[in-house]
């Protein structure tokens, strides 16, 4: 066993940070090296840690528990909503420090954080190709699964994105796209 009476013995060489077990200096070198090991099968995002992984899947979940009284949508966690509750207070206490733009949420400053960086952490398995967004890889898949999520409900012609399923619709209207 490697703890330490509570004592922070474990140190990351790169940042000074310590940690009471050598497994927790080891998920946190992940920040480092930007490996993701754990994957969500549902949607193909990856995860430093096995902890972050199991956070995520509730996002997949079909129990949302807690509710919003002013709009009514709802959330697995309690933290996505108190997140949600800036939208109608407008708060937003993450600012870009290169461009001044401001969040409701770390995690949307992070995401936007890649367009100033050009980081694209979100490989796909098959052929390696990487994107900045999980909705982007996620799109992409589809090129390699064949997957054709968006069917017409007129002739149940199937399609890879929501865009090429709202030109097809224009053909049952005889407009042109």
């Amino acid at each position: 066993m490697d703890v330490n009476n509570g004592q922070k013995t474990f140190t990351c060489q790169q940042c000074e940070k310590s940690f009471p077990r050598k497994s927790n200096l080891e998920t946190h070198m992940r920040t480092h090296t930007g490996e993701k090991p754990f994957t969500c099968l549902p949607c193909g995002q990856g995860f430093a840690s096995k902890g972050n992984l199991g956070k995520h899947l509730t996002v997949h979940s079909e129990k949302k528990p807690f509710m919003c009284q002013q709009c009514g949508k709802s959330f697995t966690c309690k933290s996505n909503l108190e997140t949600h509750m800036r939208t109608h207070t407008g708060e937003k206490h993450f600012t870009c420090h290169l461009c001044g733009k401001s969040f409701t949420s770390d995690n949307h400053l992070k995401r936007h954080l890649r367009i100033h960086t050009g980081e694209k952490p979100h490989a796909c398995q098959h052929c390696g190709k990487s994107f900045k967004y999980t909705n982007n890889l996620k799109k992409h898949l589809r090129m390699h699964t064949g997957e054709k999520p968006f069917t017409c409900r007129l002739c149940e012609k199937s399609f890879t994105r929501e865009g090429n399923l709202q030109v097809h619709m224009r053909t049952h209207i005889g407009e042109k796209p």
